[in-house]
């Protein structure tokens, strides 16, 4: 009897060890699929009779590329360059040159100001010293006029702007217009403008008198002065005497 007692003890004790613990029991269910166990359970969706079909508009949306908005960050940049160039000149006093004598006098830059005069032309610039002119000192397409650095720039006339950019050739930060005057297609150039002083852009349209940016010494320049230009119907003129001559 002992011996039939050990002997049953052993064999259970194989049996617990060696089976699985999930052996014993069975599944009341198969297995299902996660497809057939949704299916028993889907959702549903219950649209009222009355709902309206929307059409989306593409004009209520746009795309916009990487040069786009290189573009943008690079026009921002310019634009708050532009507004720190200005509050700093609304505060500093600058002398600048009033006739050929070199005689000066410390005027603060007011910045919302127009050019003088009422006339269909305008002078770019106020107080300022004549300096070379058309082909003075090799090839020379127009005329300096000297002041300080920070002195504002005038629209020489009404027109469309043709060029804005920092980066203009020789000319560096500088601005084209076309205009029409007595029938004619004149374009003004303003160059070597200071960096980030532009306040006009590409395809603006401008009045006579508008300020559009200030005196510099980028690109192919030694020092501050505006580099002035004058073409009408694409041929070099010279821009001293023809601003003598228009301007009021």
């Amino acid at each position: 009897m002992r011996s039939a007692v050990i002997f049953t003890m052993v064999v259970g004790l194989i049996a617990t060890v060696a089976l699985p613990a999930y052996a014993a029991f069975r599944p009341e269910a198969e297995t299902k699929t996660l497809q057939q166990a949704a299916a028993a359970d889907a959702q549903s969706l219950v649209v009222a009779s009355d709902a309206t079909v929307a059409q989306l508009d593409r004009s209520s949306y746009s795309a916009t590329t990487a040069e786009e908005i290189d573009k943008k960050k690079a026009a921002e940049a310019a634009a708050e360059r532009a507004r720190q160039v200005a509050a700093a000149a609304r505060t500093t006093s600058t002398s600048t040159s009033t006739n050929s004598a070199n005689s000066t006098n410390s005027t603060p830059i007011d910045l919302s100001m127009t050019a003088p005069g009422s006339g269909e032309v305008r002078w770019p610039i106020q107080g300022f010293t004549k300096g070379r002119g058309l082909w003075d000192s090799g090839y020379h397409q127009g005329v300096d006029l000297l002041a300080s650095c920070g002195t504002p720039l005038f629209a020489a006339a009404a027109g469309v702007v043709r060029v804005s950019q920092e980066s203009f050739g020789g000319y560096g930060v500088a601005v084209t217009i076309d205009h029409v005057i007595n029938g004619q297609r004149v374009n003004t150039l303003y160059g070597h403008m200071t960096y980030g002083s532009r306040q006009v852009q590409s395809g603006q349209t401008v009045e006579a008198g508008q300020l559009i940016g200030v005196v510099g010494s980028t690109g192919s320049s030694t020092a501050c002065h505006l580099h002035f230009e004058v073409h009408i119907n694409n041929a070099v003129v010279d821009p001293w005497a023809w601003l003598e001559q228009n301007a009021g």
